[in-house]
C-alpha cells in the first residue's frame, strides 16, 4: 500500500492516490476542539488520558499518535513550538474547561477569573499586564481583547514597523533546532506527510491584528479600524505588510535550512477574505494591499523549495480565486461550500486542476453539529465522490471541529471516510 507521505505527494501534484488523504490536526484551522477530541477518544475506546491543548485561542486538542493510527490520518504538523499568545506549548499543567473537563495546558497558560465567571488569558503568560483574551462563562473558546488601539488618523503620523515590531520576529535557534529534530523524526521514523503549521505570513489575519502575543500592543489594533485603514491610511498598511513579508521570507529560508524538502506544504496565510455572503473587501483592495506581498512570498517558496503553499480563507472567495492562483497559491482551505458562490461542482470543474482543496469534507456550521448521523454520512460521501476524482483533495472538515459536535456524528463522518477509502482500494 502507498505510504501516507507518497499519497500526499501525489495529491499535491494532482495525481489520484490509492486512497483519499485525510487530515485531522495538522494545522490550527484543520483541528478539533479539546472537548470533541476527548469524546472521540472515548468513542474509539482509546486509553483514558487528559487532552493536551495545542492552540489556546480556540482550545484545540492535540491529535496524538493513537488517534492518528486508529483513524488512519495521513498528516502531521511541524510547528515552531509557540502559540499566538507568545508562549511555548511546552511544559504542562492542569486546567479545567468550562464544561468541567480537565485538560493539560502549556506551562505559561496563565488565567484569572472575574466575578461574572469570565476567564482571562495573558500574553506571554504575564499576569502583570492587561489580559489578551477572554473566555465567557460557559464558552468554548477565547475572544481577543483589543488593547492599545489608535485611530487611522493617528496612524498617519506613526510607524507601522515600530507599532508591530514585537508581533513579527525571526525564528530562534532553539525553535529551529526543535523543528529540525521533530522533522527528522517524522521523516525517518514515520511515513506521514509533513506540514509546517505555524503561519509564516498571515497579513491582515483578524486573529493576530489585536496582538494577542504582545504585552503592550500599539497601532491600529481594532478590527473595524484595521478594515478601514487601507482607505484612510494606506501607507501604514503597506509599511506593515512590507515588514511582515520581509520577516516571512527570512523565516522561510531558515525553515528550509532546518528541514529542507522533508516538509511537503507550508502554511502561509490564515487571513479571511470572505464572509458568509460575499467578500469583505473589494477585489481592487486585495490586488493593491495583499496580492503583491503574497506573490513575493509564494514565488520565493516555489523558486527555492519543493513545498506547496497552504492558504486559508473562510467565506465566499470565488471572485478571488483567479488572483489567488496568479499569486502562487497551491492549496485552498477550508473550502466553505455553504458560502455564496462556493458551489462544489463549479470549484472542482473550474479550479480542480489549479488548487488542491484541503477541506470541504463536511459542513461544520450545520450538518456536522446539528444533522443526524445519516445526514453526516451522506454529505461526507457526496463530497468525497465530488472532490477526490483526479486527485487534488485532502479530506478535512470545513474549519475546526467544534466542542458541541455529537460523537455519533463524528463516528458517522469517519465511517463514511473508511467506507469510501475501502471502495477506492478495492477498485
Amino acid at each position: 500500500m502507498t505510504s501516507s507521505r507518497e499519497r500526499l505527494r501525489q495529491t499535491l501534484n494532482h495525481e489520484e492516490p490509492d486512497q483519499v488523504v485525510v487530515d485531522l490536526g495538522s494545522t490550527a484551522i484543520t483541528g478539533i476542539h479539546a472537548q470533541a477530541l476527548y469524546n472521540l477518544r472515548e468513542a474509539l475506546g482509546l486509553e483514558k488520558r487528559r487532552v493536551k491543548i495545542c492552540e489556546p485561542l480556540q482550545l484545540l486538542g492535540e491529535v496524538e499518535e493513537d488517534v492518528r493510527q486508529k483513524l488512519h490520518i495521513d498528516c502531521v504538523d511541524l510547528s515552531n513550538g509557540y502559540n499566538m499568545f507568545g508562549f511555548s506549548n511546552g511544559g504542562r499543567k492542569s486546567w479545567t474547561l468550562p464544561s468541567g473537563l480537565g485538560v493539560d495546558v502549556p506551562g505559561d497558560f496563565n488565567t484569572t477569573v472575574d466575578g461574572a465567571g469570565r476567564t482571562y488569558l495573558y500574553p506571554q503568560g504575564d499576569v502583570s499586564v492587561p489580559p489578551a483574551a477572554v473566555l465567557p462563562e460557559g464558552g468554548c473558546f477565547f475572544d481577543n481583547i483589543v488593547r492599545g488601539n489608535c485611530s487611522c488618523d493617528e496612524a498617519e503620523e506613526r510607524s507601522a514597523r515600530e507599532d508591530f515590531r514585537e508581533d513579527s520576529g525571526l525564528l530562534s535557534d532553539s525553535q529551529l533546532r526543535h523543528m529540525e529534530e521533530l522533522c527528522n523524526y517524522y521523516y525517518n521514523e514515520t511515513d506521514y506527510g509533513i506540514i509546517y503549521s505555524s503561519a509564516i505570513a498571515s497579513l491582515g489575519d483578524f486573529a493576530l491584528i489585536p496582538g494577542p502575543g504582545v504585552k503592550h500592543p500599539k497601532g491600529v489594533r481594532d478590527l473595524p479600524d484595521f478594515m478601514m485603514a487601507g482607505l484612510l491610511c494606506p501607507d501604514y498598511i503597506h509599511e506593515l505588510f512590507e515588514m511582515q513579508t520581509e520577516v516571512a521570507l527570512k523565516n522561510a529560508e531558515l525553515i528550509y535550512q532546518a528541514c529542507g524538502n522533508k516538509i511537503q506544504a507550508i502554511y502561509v496565510s490564515g487571513a479571511d477574505f470572505g464572509t458568509q455572503n460575499g467578500p469583505y473587501m473589494s477585489l481592487e483592495s486585495f490586488r493593491k494591499f495583499y496580492k503583491p506581498y503574497h506573490t513575493r512570498i509564494n514565488l520565493w517558496i516555489h523558486e527555492h523549495t519543493q513545498w506547496k503553499t497552504f492558504f486559508h480563507s473562510c467565506g465566499a472567495v470565488a471572485d478571488f480565486l483567479q488572483d489567488f492562483y496568479e499569486s502562487g497559491v497551491d492549496i485552498l482551505n477550508p473550502v466553505q461550500l455553504s458560502a455564496r458562490g462556493m458551489d462544489g461542482k463549479m470549484l472542482k470543474e473550474q479550479w480542480g486542476d489549479k488548487f488542491v482543496f484541503w477541506g470541504g469534507g463536511v459542513d461544520t456550521q450545520k450538518t456536522l453539529p446539528f444533522g443526524t448521523p445519516e445526514e453526516v454520512y451522506q454529505e461526507v460521501t457526496e463530497r468525497l465522490e465530488l472532490f477526490s476524482k483526479g486527485g487534488g483533495f485532502v479530506f478535512n472538515t470545513v474549519h475546526n471541529i467544534q466542542a458541541n459536535v455529537p460523537v455519533e456524528n463524528l463516528a458517522a463522518m469517519f465511517q463514511a471516510l473508511n467506507d469510501f477509502r475501502g471502495i477506492k482500494k478495492r477498485n
